[in-house]
Order: structure tokens, then C-alpha cells, then sequence
């Protein structure tokens, strides 16, 4: 697969993370911590801010991998 190619379906892919990483994480947080206090919160929203990161190193190694044998 092309770099070209494969930068562009990751770019893509890594947006997509985000926004359905996002909405997933606040939807759980509205439904599960309507009545914890800030603390509660602040913990959580620590650790789902930084937990995205995982998924998207993995996509962007896929990104940048192997070059090509062909170009």
C-alpha cells in the first residue's frame, strides 16, 4: 500500500477515534458519575483523556510503517 494512501486512511481513522472516543467517554461519564463529586470526575476525565492515546499510537505506527518495497 502507498504511504500516501496509507497516511490517508489513517488520518481518517484517527479522526474517527476521536469523535466516537469522545462522545463514548462523555456519554458513560452522563450516565455513570450524575451524582459523584468533582473529584470523581476529575479522575475519570484524566484517565479517559489520556487513555485515547492508545489506540491512536497504534494507528499512527500502522501509518508510518513499513515503507512500500515497490516505490
Amino acid at each position: 500500500m502507498p504511504v500516501r494512501l496509507r497516511k490517508f486512511i489513517g488520518m481518517l481513522a484517527l479522526v474517527a477515534l476521536v469523535v466516537v472516543y469522545a462522545i463514548l467517554s462523555t456519554a458513560i461519564a452522563v450516565a455513570q458519575l450524575a451524582e459523584s463529586g468533582p473529584l470523581v470526575h476529575l479522575a475519570y476525565y484524566l484517565l479517559t483523556g489520556l487513555l485515547w492515546v492508545l489506540p491512536a499510537m497504534a494507528v499512527i505506527r500502522w501509518m508510518v510503517g513499513r515503507p512500500d518495497p515497490s516505490a
